[in-house]
């Protein structure tokens, strides 16, 4: 097997005379900094693949540039993955990727200038037709409806993502469980932060949030991660109704009830 050779990107040209001459020389060290991070991050990522790894960082860099493909073979003819068609099903059928160290890189590179805030959410896989496929159960799904009802058979798959606050749709996802049958989505989520809390970088006094849309179980988030250093923030359904204690009584009331003659 081949080794696969780093990443290397050539710089940008920049200009040595004129008033912007500093500033661009700062844009200049800012993107060295910037692909030797990528750099790192990618022999990293390589490190993560036990076996195929050099084929599965091609089917990485597929999906990555290639946009949406209806096919595994459309991936396999981009420019970006550099192998023959068939060695992109070898890496899925014979690769063996480490999770652990996986997910523990990860945290390591967090979106640039983003604040410690993360989603939670599930993801639903349509498989409607898989009669076969174990573990399937009844999921909502918006754009896909089964004899009528918004409802697809399928897997549903619990994703923890970095969020940022650019006018952009990018995120840093951190983690993904398949969530079982047997098993509800707010179990499964209290497990997701624990862990993760373990494996995020050591930050300042700032706690990191973990934001939850409307569906799961408030008190049995707050009741299993109160002694947890992280806060929490939960959407609520439109129709939920909070009912607090009573006034008390004050003065004296007067008897109105009949009296008999």
């Amino acid at each position: 097997m081949h080794a696969r050779a780093p990443l290397v990107l050539p710089r940008a040209a920049v200009a040595v005379a004129g008033p912007d001459h500093a500033r661009r020389q700062g844009d200049v060290a800012g993107d060295g900094d910037a692909l030797a991070s990528l750099q790192a991050f990618r022999q990293a990522a390589h490190a993560c693949f036990d076996r195929r790894s050099d084929a599965l960082c091609d089917l990485c860099d597929a999906i990555l540039t290639a946009g949406p493909r209806p096919s595994l073979a459309h991936l396999s003819l981009t420019a970006a993955h550099r192998r023959g068609w068939g060695s992109l099903y070898a890496a899925l059928q014979h690769g063996r990727i480490d999770d652990d160290a996986l997910r523990g890189l990860l945290p390591r590179y967090p979106l640039e200038g983003g604040q410690p805030v993360y989603a939670v959410d599930v993801s639903v896989w349509p498989r409607c037709e898989a009669e076969t496929s174990p573990g399937r159960g009844f999921y909502y799904h918006p754009s896909r409806h089964l004899d009528g009802t918004p409802v697809v058979k399928g897997w549903a798959y619990q994703w923890i993502a970095q969020l940022g606050f650019a006018h952009e749709s990018w995120t840093a996802p951190l983690d993904v469980q398949r969530v079982p049958l047997a098993q509800t989505p707010t179990v499964a989520a209290i497990a997701q932060v624990k862990a993760l809390l373990g494996r995020l970088p050591p930050s300042s006094a700032t706690l990191p949030l973990f934001v939850f849309d409307a569906g799961y179980d408030q008190v049995e988030l707050a009741h299993q991660l109160g002694d947890a250093s992280v806060a929490l923030l939960i959407r609520l359904y439109s129709n939920r109704c909070f009912y607090g204690e009573p006034p008390a009584v004050t003065g004296t009331r007067e008897d109105t009830s009949p009296r008999l003659a």
